[in-house]
């Protein structure tokens, strides 16, 4: 061997690591294979308390913010649709209302104990629907089959995003509707107040409510990591959908978007 090759081999490694990906978790960067279990765990931890503690925490207003994507999505009797990460049902209830028995509402959820809540609640009220536990960025649902979908405070908790909402597109028949309902960025000079109400009352209130503060302080902060509303306008539009708008409420807040296949 020439002292050249022994100088080119010594540059050049003998095998490539991979690099890992990472991706964040509240304010913390981790690796993206280890995401999903975090975000389990804290909902798995939360889901006895979500539903008490959703009130406190918005002083009530996630209902009119529900009730508006609701209305916004326009479903009507015999539609076919789909809640993606609709843990404990609020909008799977209001939509099995409004198709009647000629339409179809599918409950899922990644996380069993909030699906289970979930599915309880709506046998408690009456309805008997399909619930399936699976992960919004691999629906196990034909191309083409629903006329709305919709994700609720969902988003933000998933690795890729990008990919869920092409997952959410492709289920969705021509014409059909996608709406995201989503914390977003507030009017800039409510931000001081917001910040510190989220980041210090909130993980106080989960600990005091829910026996949990370190759940609720990461559901804070990945409202700050998740794209405002431009940004999701965006990110919807690259993956397909058209005619994109967004409305914010309680200045912002959280926003609806929503996108139809074309």
């Amino acid at each position: 061997m020439t002292q050249t090759q022994a100088q080119a081999q010594a540059q050049t490694p003998s095998e490539t690591v991979p690099e890992r990906k990472t991706t964040h978790f509240g304010f913390q960067s981790v690796a993206e294979e280890l995401k999903q279990k975090k975000v389990a765990e804290v909902f798995s931890s939360v889901a006895q308390k979500y539903d008490v503690m959703n009130d406190l925490m918005s002083f009530g207003l996630h209902r009119l913010w529900k009730a508006f994507t609701i209305r916004l999505a326009g479903v009507r009797e015999g539609d076919r649709v789909l809640d993606v990460a609709g843990g404990t049902a609020d909008l799977s209830l209001a939509f099995a209302r409004r198709v009647g028995s000629s339409g179809e509402v599918w409950l899922t959820d990644i996380n069993h104990a909030m699906l289970a809540r979930g599915r309880d609640r709506l046998l408690d009220k009456g309805f008997t629907l399909p619930v399936a536990q699976c992960d919004g960025e691999k629906l196990p649902f034909p191309d083409d089959y629903f006329d709305c979908v919709t994700v609720a405070f969902g988003l933000r908790n998933m690795t890729h995003k990008e990919v869920a909402l092409a997952e959410m597109r492709r289920v969705l028949r021509l014409g059909g509707r996608l709406l995201v309902l989503e914390f977003s960025h507030i009017w800039a000079p409510l931000s001081p107040v917001y910040d510190l109400y989220s980041l210090k009352v909130l993980p106080w209130l989960g600990a005091k409510v829910a026996g949990d503060a370190e759940s609720y302080r990461y559901l804070a902060e990945s409202i700050r990591m998740h794209p405002g509303q431009q940004e999701l306008k965006a990110m919807m539009e690259s993956v397909g959908l058209g005619k994109v708008d967004y409305y914010n409420l309680s200045a912002g807040i959280v926003a609806v978007h929503r996108g139809y296949k074309v």
